[in-house]
């Protein structure tokens, strides 16, 4: 821009001593030798000069582009699954964000649990049919309330970041950012990392851990009980805590902390709060390897679908493996303890 300044000042220069240096017409100058200094001074060929002078703007912004580009490729930033987000809030916002999520999903148990007496309910005396619909229903609310609270804060940014919260079925087997795909990929990632977790963790841990705290083994009476239980108990697991869980520890907070820390950082720490806040100490290995993969296939596709597919297939895959093996007469319980 400074270059097309000097030269349009050089050129105006140019002019007007051109213009003082041009003796003025005298009388005696014909008629037809103005005319010809005329159309060489406005003759279409120096309009054209003049008119192909703005054509540097456009020439500097491509060569400006390409160097960013050439910087970006330098500095390694070209891989997708390295990027930062553009988080567009501070800290406090993510401590309060979170501050709040936990005491929502703390706060609508507790207002449940005093809410089912009023209700005319009495938990002893329901099916299992009874009890799986209510934990459903429980388990619903508590999503929604969460939820309900992370997008109220998010749209006090309005408009966000295209990748931030993205939800997107397009394109789900393209090689760079194919949700499903990637999903597939993640999920055997999932199963064999684990998987060498737990037998490394067998093999080096003298004591098998206690799952009495366990989420799936206060479920296991409902396993396997009846169609209306499975398909119950599916949902939970498979919709409502992925979409839930997720949303929260990958859309978010792992978003949020790329703000301050590289994303491979982010992943890690966002998968050993992750694993923490299940509150089972002797599934931490298993889980944090389970939440690096979810980190990491999320970041790779900027896709909250890719890590709620792979969460759901795991949490709904191990519900129909141990009504299956329910179903043909093993001791599930027993099985879980000795896979620990």
């Amino acid at each position: 821009m400074v270059t097309m300044l000097l030269s349009s000042l050089a050129q105006s220069s140019l002019c007007y001593h051109f213009l003082a240096s041009t003796k003025p017409y005298s009388s005696k100058t014909s008629a037809k030798q103005s005319r010809a200094l005329a159309l060489h001074r406005f003759s279409p060929r120096r309009r054209s000069i003049s008119r192909r002078a703005p054509r540097s703007v456009c020439f500097f912004s491509a060569d400006e582009k390409s160097k960013a580009e050439l910087q970006e490729k330098k500095t390694g930033l070209d891989w997708q699954i390295l990027k930062q987000w553009d988080v567009p809030w501070e800290w406090q916002t993510v401590s309060l964000t979170s501050l709040g999520c936990g005491l929502s999903f703390v706060l609508t148990g507790l207002v449940e649990a005093a809410a089912i007496p009023y209700l005319g309910l009495r938990i002893q005396e329901l099916s299992l049919d009874e009890k799986a619909e209510l934990l459903f229903f429980d388990q619903g609310i508590t999503t929604l309330a969460v939820l309900g609270i992370l997008y109220g804060v998010a749209n006090t940014f309005q408009p966000l970041p295209e990748d931030v919260f993205r939800y997107d079925w397009r394109e789900p087997f393209s090689l760079q950012k194919g949700w499903l795909l990637w999903a597939g990929i993640g999920l055997v990632g999932a199963i064999s990392a684990v998987a060498l977790t737990g037998a490394a963790t067998s093999f080096f841990s003298a004591e098998s851990p206690q799952r009495e705290t366990d989420a799936l083994v206060r479920l296991l009476p409902l396993i396997g009980s009846s169609s209306i239980s499975t398909a119950c108990l599916v949902g939970i697991t498979g919709v409502f805590a992925p979409l839930l869980e997720e949303t929260v520890f990958r859309g978010f907070f792992m978003v949020s902390l790329t703000k301050w820390v590289p994303t491979p950082v982010a992943v890690i720490i966002s998968a050993a709060v992750f694993a923490l806040a299940h509150l089972t100490p002797g599934e931490f290995p298993q889980l944090f390897v389970l939440g690096t993969t979810l980190g990491f296939s999320y970041a790779q596709t900027r896709n909250l679908l890719t890590p709620i597919t792979i969460h759901g297939f795991w949490n709904s895959g191990v519900i129909l493996l141990l009504t299956f093996l329910q179903l043909q007469g093993y001791d599930i319980k027993e099985l879980l303890q000795a896979t620990t």
